[in-house]
């Protein structure tokens, strides 16, 4: 069986598509290559690692990457969660389903520590139900 190629986009890579990443590995197993990139990429946010640790997914061994490094690989989806990298993201093979899921970036929210930590949980929830949902289509497809 050839394993489903999907690939999470946002602008800096460091927070809702690593997430995304992890959701969709923890979520669709062995049968789905899942990777993530951005468009301006900067690095792993330490809120996104603490965040998804509380769930159990471990994304401390994550980078971000530039969505260049995909450039010519095929994809079966390409989800995008945030406008920016929705609006900017390269062209892949017509094969691939183009899903847009807008959220809110996390890094952006100012406050206390445990404010921020609370939006970063806010957003990790939302993209795993959006996540869980993406799998209960395909399995009701079948």
């Amino acid at each position: 069986m050839t394993k489903k190629r999907v690939l999470v986009l946002c602008t800096g890579n460091s927070a809702r598509s690593q997430m995304g990443e992890g959701l969709f590995r923890a979520e669709g197993g062995d049968a789905y290559e899942v990777f993530s990139a951005g468009t301006k990429p900067g690095s792993v946010r330490p809120e996104a690692i603490a965040v998804m640790r509380e769930i159990g997914i471990d994304i401390s061994g994550h980078r971000s990457k530039s969505v260049d490094e995909f450039t010519g690989q095929a994809f079966d989806y390409v989800v995008t969660v945030c406008d920016n990298a929705r609006d900017h993201c390269p062209v892949f093979p017509a094969r691939a389903a183009r899903i847009h899921w807008s959220f809110e970036d996390p890094a952006a929210v100012e406050g206390s520590e445990a404010e921020r930590q609370a939006a970063f949980r806010r957003i990790r929830d939302r993209i795993h139900e959006r996540v869980k949902g993406f799998f209960r289509e395909l399995d009701a497809a079948k």
